[in-house]
């Protein structure tokens, strides 16, 4: 037994080796030639760097509209992403009038690194990256009275955006777009990956991965989780002309935090009484939707919609399934933009 037992762990530290790199957050990337103009950056969109205590330096990107905004959104990455994913829809969004901030998660995109290994999914807790969403909405974002904030949070985005909303993090609406609160394919069990994933944590070998984790490779598969064709191949562009941008699979630390911050999210979630719009999508092999369904018909306001035919990243799919999801978030910034509108001169609610 304890001879199998050292025969998995040396597996999983070879697993985790890989070529050094910088763990330095990196701001301006050089856009892909590959890429169409609707996927550049979108017109005034500028970089900036965020830190909450200890934490490490997550990157984050605004634009803003070319009127005066009517609403703010905080958008939050899901796993492996960088803001550049994100560049079509933050302009859909400022044309609608909304100024846009992205944030990225701690350790990815061009976020600081924890490990040597930058294309690593590593980090021990997702407490920081709530931290970091507190910092940047209080220290810079800095919401107006009459202007209301909604943050939509992706893929474990969405997890993250959650657990900001638990912890009291005051914003007018909150969008989960293919939440994960459960994931759809693990090495083991969730049982059993939930026992052996903190152990790994305590004793500082969090940052070791599976064999099933591989490292960021040139020739894996780039639209898996959208049915897309060129929409599917632009974050491997992305990542391809940007090697700091690059990721690859999840670290046992990474599974250890997810865990975490899914179950702290159920034990929470009859308190989360903020405004809540759940986009889902039919086919989603990245994860579970039982978990989703569940957790939103715990809140206290929450509506959930359905996309039969979608595949995980809603804002990367096809344009008839994308634009419904798209008019969906508009649609419920507009009605949060109107329950923050001061009453009008001569309404019997005013003054």
């Amino acid at each position: 037994m304890r001879r199998r037992l050292i025969a998995v762990t040396l597996a999983l530290a070879v697993s985790a080796c890989g070529d050094g790199g910088s763990r330095t957050p990196f701001a301006e990337s050089r856009t892909p030639p590959s890429l169409s103009a609707r996927f550049y950056p979108p017109q005034g969109w500028a970089w900036g760097y965020v830190r909450s205590g200890e934490g490490l330096i997550q990157r984050y990107g605004v634009a803003a509209p070319p009127v005066a905004p009517r609403a703010t959104i905080l958008i939050l990455t899901g796993y492996g992403e960088s803001a550049e994913k994100w560049f079509e829809t933050v302009t859909d969004l400022t044309t609608q009038g909304f100024s846009v901030w992205v944030l990225e998660r701690q350790g990815q995109g061009g976020s600081e690194r924890e490990t040597p290994w930058r294309d690593l999914g590593h980090v021990d807790s997702l407490d920081p990256d709530v931290a970091a969403v507190r910092a940047l909405v209080k220290g810079v974002i800095r919401p107006g009275p009459d202007i209301p904030l909604v943050v939509v949070g992706h893929s474990e985005g969405g997890l993250v955006a959650l657990r900001a909303a638990q912890q009291g993090l005051a914003m007018d609406g909150l969008v989960l777009s293919s939440p994960a609160f459960g994931l759809a394919a693990l090495p083991l069990s969730r049982s059993d990956f939930a026992k052996f994933t903190p152990a790994m944590r305590f004793l500082r070998l969090g940052w070791i991965k599976t064999p099933d984790q591989p490292g960021w490779r040139r020739d894996a598969p780039s639209d898996a989780l959208t049915h897309d064709p060129v929409r599917g191949k632009v974050q491997a562009a992305w990542m391809l002309a940007n090697p700091d941008l690059r990721m690859g699979g999840r670290s046992l630390g990474w599974f250890a935090a997810f865990f975490d911050a899914s179950e702290a999210a159920a034990r929470g979630i009859r308190g989360t009484s903020v405004p809540t719009l759940m986009l889902t999508a039919g086919r989603d092999e990245a994860v579970s939707a039982t978990p989703q369904t569940r957790l939103c018909a715990a809140m206290v306001a929450c509506h959930e919609t359905r996309y039969p035919v979608a595949g995980h990243d809603l804002h990367m799919e096809s344009d008839a399934v994308r634009q419904a999801w798209l008019t969906a978030i508009v649609d419920f910034i507009r009605t949060r933009t109107a329950a923050k509108a001061p009453p009008r001169r001569g309404d019997p609610h005013g003054l």
